[in-house]
């Protein structure tokens, strides 16, 4: 089957989540990607060795690339990282702002020499302004763009469990540069994309900025929806956690009669609409669980879905690894084959996934290409 991407030439200076996470994504499409790494690899290599004696995010956002080790301060291995750009369609780096031109290779340069190449440079907060060149890790992006401020408990803020900062601004990239492939199929121009991972988190933080500068505060309440109730978790008789949404006033009318077994709830002025619900929650949410804690979770599961409640189980690593949608890919790693969670889409016909690179697997081949 032949990929979207394929016939293009990707190089990425590329290290830890968001850089790879864009560029992965590239690869699946049938990109050649090939990854730049320090001699001692990219530092996302030894986050941990978890999988099989290899690091769980390398194995999820390097399959399908090349490894080339280059040293950077070396005239020979610059001499390799400007033949590969002068051949490439997209480049990609999150460096450290305004490294990558102490290197020798400034974006405005690259462009000006290659006018049909697309650079895209990934930081925590973009080239310029006061934040510019400070280490942007997820954690410190989701407390500093006020992602930790919306979630946790009403006692204490807490960050989301999976690197979402990094993820996010991977994506961005990722979309950025499909848009900038699209028009230099117009008008044969490249194009200089930056994305921050701040950036990516304060458009995420849009509908809780726009409540507080209207004078509505989010306030963190847990597992729990700050402006729509019931939208929480809720014990069954068995201990299991249910997640309900009801997200209209005929949804709450349909659980009061057909869940809770009490139709007047539905009309009563201190439930019937979601502002009173949301005034009334301490009382809405007692309601709610009283009436779970008298069933089992296969039962109130089935009753749920009868009455056509949007609901969730709460469930950990545990449940997921063997939830009925979870979808696998197999890829090949050094050290053996590695499981993973499919990508998102679902697309015609089936693709494969390249290996995970040992660190400088491709070099002595990359530099025989390329440095003929």
């Amino acid at each position: 089957m032949t990929l979207p991407l394929e016939g293009l030439l990707v190089v990425s200076l590329e290290q830890a989540v968001a850089a790879p996470q864009c560029t992965c994504r590239m690869a699946d499409a049938g990109a050649r990607v090939i990854k730049i790494e320090r001699p001692e690899g990219d530092f996302a290599r030894e986050y941990d060795h978890v999988v099989h004696g290899e690091s769980a995010n390398f194995v999820w956002l390097n399959r399908g690339k090349e490894s080339v080790v280059l040293d950077l301060t070396k005239d020979g291995d610059k001499a390799l990282f400007a033949a590969l750009l002068a051949k490439a369609d997209v480049f990609v780096q999150n460096l450290k702002p305004g490294a990558i031109a102490k290197l020798g290779f400034a974006i405005e340069r690259l462009r000006k020499a290659h006018p049909r190449l697309i650079c895209c440079s990934i930081s925590g907060y973009g080239e310029s302004g006061p934040f510019a060149a400070r280490k942007a890790y997820d954690l410190l992006v989701q407390a500093e763009a006020g992602i930790a401020s919306v979630t946790g408990s009403p006692d204490a803020p807490a960050r989301v469990g999976v690197s979402i900062a990094d993820v996010g601004a991977g994506f961005n990239a990722y979309q950025a540069i499909l848009e900038a492939l699209i028009a230099r199929g117009k008008t044969g121009e490249g194009a200089d994309i930056r994305v921050s991972l701040f950036d990516a988190m304060a458009e995420w933080m849009t509908v809780p900025l726009l409540w507080h500068e209207g004078g509505q505060p989010f306030k963190r309440i847990g597992l729990a929806h700050a402006g729509i109730a019931p939208y929480g978790v809720f014990k069954s008789r068995d201990g299991a956690d249910i997640l309900i949404s009801i997200q209209n006033d005929r949804e709450w009318r349909v659980l009061a009669d057909k869940v809770l077994g009490d139709a007047s709830l539905g009309k009563d002025e201190k439930f019937a609409t979601n502002p009173a619900r949301v005034k009334h929650r301490a009382e809405t949410d007692a309601a709610v669980a009283r009436a779970f804690a008298q069933y089992d979770i296969e039962p109130l599961s089935r009753l749920l879905e009868k009455a056509d409640i949007a609901f969730a189980r709460v469930t950990d690593c545990e449940l997921l690894s063997h939830h009925p949608h979870l979808r696998r890919i197999t890829v090949d790693a050094p050290s053996g084959p590695v499981s993973t969670p499919a990508p998102a889409p679902i697309t015609d016909g089936e693709r494969r996934y390249g290996a995970i690179p040992a660190l400088g697997a491709h070099t002595d081949k990359i530099r025989a290409e390329f440095l003929k």
